[in-house]
């Protein structure tokens, strides 16, 4: 495995923050029957809108790979931040403390992957559909702006990378 391609700053709150709901994103994909629940359900949406049994098979043919992969991108996440958490000089447990998080690319394609499933999850929660339905300034809407904030982040981060490792503050 590579070393590196990027790292990046998270305050400790942040973190803890981070693995909360992405331990809360993991139990909800290891229900019993997970996409019984809207949200999970827009994870793995129907490949076909006009044939109904198409989507079906389609579905019942992926919707087993699709989750697992979702469950294996968030403990990427975690065990980043853990990995960050137990650095050496890293244990001060103040809020305000920043951790350096070190990812390699498959690492950093995991944490793109699971901000997004996280904000997919919580706009239906919110029952956000289009631009229109989310308020600006409405706190309701903190957590899904914050994961919006910080995949924007790591995607400017990656977009600037230049391979050989880099940092972002």
């Amino acid at each position: 495995m590579s070393g590196p391609r990027l790292v990046f700053g998270i305050s400790a709150l942040e973190a803890s923050h981070v693995e909360d709901v992405v331990g809360d994103l993991l139990q909800l994909l290891s229900a019993p029957d997970p996409t019984s629940d809207p949200a999970v359900a827009r994870l793995v949406p129907d490949a076909y809108a006009d044939d109904d049994s198409a989507a079906q098979e389609f579905r019942r043919l992926t919707e087993s790979d699709l989750l697992a992969r979702r469950r294996a991108d968030a403990d990427a996440v975690l065990e980043s931040i853990l990995a960050a958490q137990g650095a050496p000089g890293e244990t001060e447990s103040s809020g305000t403390h920043v951790l350096e998080v070190a990812l390699t690319s498959p690492q950093a394609a995991s944490w793109l992957r699971t901000l997004n499933t996280l904000r997919l999850v919580v706009a239906t929660r919110l029952d956000i559909r289009t631009e229109d339905d989310h308020l600006d300034g409405d706190p309701r809407f903190a957590l899904y702006d914050w994961l919006g904030y910080r995949l924007d982040l790591l995607v400017r981060l990656l977009a600037e990378a230049d391979g050989s490792g880099s940092r972002y503050p």
